[in-house]
């Protein structure tokens, strides 16, 4: 039986049980069975959604209303998976930034052996990806900078994300940024271990991960909302 914290919000043993035994009985007559467990396991992960995003929003601004609306659903879209599996068997949440000129997003994702903290951009759409590369291309090192920078070292150690194996069409072969004009998506993460996610000093490192996301998530704003000029669009 889950248990508020009186204190400060945070991720429960409880929850990491809850999701090992939905894995082991991933079927809808046993989550109807056990839906008022997954009830109060869901209330404990909004309350801490809720506390993550009020330190963020000390430090960025965000559109997302409530740290209830960041939270995903656990029902699994089947139509088009091989999995039929019918829920996930993690919990997850993202946070976007307001307007058009705070670019990239926010994302936790909480589940036993697998838990990170990530941000930037999974799937930019073709003319935002081509921005950013023209942006890279004509110079790397602000880029580089970031990516260098004790921070970015110590919070995520490199950019992660879906690379393409050859250089993009449009660039030079033996462009001096050929590693960084070949990634699809931008991403950086930052892993849990259990231990760490349920600590009290969870909610406190997932907000200083976000904070340190910023300077990179400028770069990519700038690039995708000025003009040559410097302008904004």
């Amino acid at each position: 039986m889950a248990k508020k914290n009186a204190l400060q919000p945070r991720i429960h043993q409880s929850g990491f049980n809850f999701l090992s035994k939905l894995k082991e009985n991933n079927n809808r007559d046993w989550f109807n069975t056990h839906k008022p467990t997954y009830q109060q396991e869901l209330a404990l992960v909004e309350e801490f959604a809720e506390a993550l995003l009020a330190e963020l929003s000390t430090h960025d601004v965000i559109e997302t209303p409530s740290g209830k609306k960041s939270l995903f659903r656990i029902y699994r879209d089947t139509r088009f998976s091989n999995d039929k599996t019918p829920y996930k068997t993690h919990w997850s949440g993202s946070f976007k930034r307001a307007t058009k000129f705070r670019r990239g997003g926010y994302y936790f994702h909480i589940e036993q052996g697998n838990s990170f903290v990530a941000g930037g951009f999974w799937g930019p759409v073709p003319e935002d990806l081509k921005r950013i590369r023209d942006e890279i291309a004509f110079d790397p090192a602000p880029l580089r900078k970031i990516l260098n920078s004790k921070s970015f070292k110590t919070y995520f150690k490199t950019l992660e994300g879906e690379q393409l194996k050859k250089m993009p069409k449009g660039y030079p072969a033996d462009h001096e940024a050929i590693d960084l004009l070949r990634y699809k998506q931008f991403v950086l993460v930052r892993r849990f271990a259990d231990k760490e996610v349920l600590s009290d000093n969870f909610l406190k490192e997932a907000n200083l991960t976000f904070k340190a996301m910023r300077p990179f998530l400028d770069y990519m704003s700038e690039a995708l909302t000025l003009d040559p000029n410097g302008l904004t669009e």
